[in-house]
């Protein structure tokens, strides 16, 4: 994986308003899968290393009879997590009526899907000298383009889609750590992300805010060379005609969402806020938000720069 972390759940501040953990009244059931080569192996033991009770490579046919079994002993095994991969596709295509049969049941379980850029996973395999599970005679390419079509139903519906590009393992056993804690996650937990526009636009953004129509401090000879953290550059953004109001009518049209989510049994969510450089603008504001969100009931905020210390 690769050396550095900047993506979701790298903390660069971190705000917390009254937090109420989930205290679940049966087992918690976790279903863990994405992209191979995105990380499941790591997170699983990270899991494991924070008192769930891991079971890897499952046919998707078995999810229900294992559920009831772990059921019938909550108090012995109150979290369950279940790893599964595509390495059987025939197996794999069942997964829809495996969620479809917990759901009937009454079942309450998440799905966190793990991913990656296509550039990220072929470095992985490459370094790792394995051949992707799908690619058969093909390429590294061919496996993680099957792979990606087959998945692509069951990322959508994941409670959960954590990119791993910008991890390595001890990164993503940190995020890992910090979302299903030994005290179960937070109600809803948000990362407000700050980006750059010509660096392309983050892959498990929820919602993206544009504040490109802010003057841009780039072109102030003294501020340039600093960034959105620094209260000259912060101070010269969130004083701009419109910053304020950006700002308050955002956190407000955000409020019926994140009481959507709770509802919704939803657990996580990124904001990204871009400027172009994600350097000036977009720092600045995120950090705002970040303030604001935070005030929020039974939320925590983290606060991540991606693009920070590009040129």
């Amino acid at each position: 994986m690769s050396e550095t972390s900047t993506d979701v759940g790298h903390d660069t501040g971190q705000h917390e308003i009254g937090l109420t953990p989930v205290k679940p009244t049966a087992s918690e059931l976790l279903i863990v899968t994405g992209m191979s080569g995105a990380g499941r192996s790591t997170a699983a033991n990270a899991l494991e290393d924070h008192g769930w009770y891991v079971v890897e490579n499952l046919p998707p046919q078995l999810l229900s009879t294992l559920s009831e079994l772990v059921q019938h002993a909550s108090e012995r095994i109150p979290k369950l997590a279940v790893v599964m991969d595509v390495r059987s596709k025939a197996l794999f295509a069942d997964i829809r009526e495996a969620l479809a049969q917990l759901s009937a049941s009454g079942t309450e379980y998440r799905v966190l899907f793990l991913d990656a850029s296509d550039d990220v996973l072929i470095r992985r395999f490459e370094q790792g000298r394995r051949p992707h599970p799908l690619q058969g005679g093909g390429r590294i390419s061919d496996g993680i383009a099957a792979e990606r079509a087959l998945l692509t139903e069951l990322r959508d519906h994941a409670t959960l889609v954590l990119d791993t590009s910008d991890f390595n393992v001890h990164g993503l056993a940190t995020a890992i750590t910090e979302l299903f804690s030994e005290k179960g996650p937070v109600t809803l937990r948000l990362n407000v992300m700050s980006f750059g526009f010509k660096y392309g636009l983050p892959a498990d953004a929820n919602y993206v805010a544009d504040v490109r129509f802010l003057p841009n401090p780039h072109w102030v000879p003294q501020l340039r060379p600093h960034t959105g953290l620094d209260p000259d550059v912060r101070d010269y953004v969130l004083v701009a005609n419109g910053a304020q109001e950006f700002v308050e009518r955002y956190v407000h049209a955000l409020e019926p969402v994140l009481a959507g989510y709770r509802r919704e049994n939803k657990h996580y969510a990124t904001i990204a806020v871009g400027c172009t450089g994600g350097k000036h603008r977009s720092v600045a504001v995120a950090e705002e938000l970040s303030k604001r969100l935070a005030q929020q009931p039974r939320v925590t905020v983290t606060t991540s720069h991606r693009d920070l210390g590009r040129e």
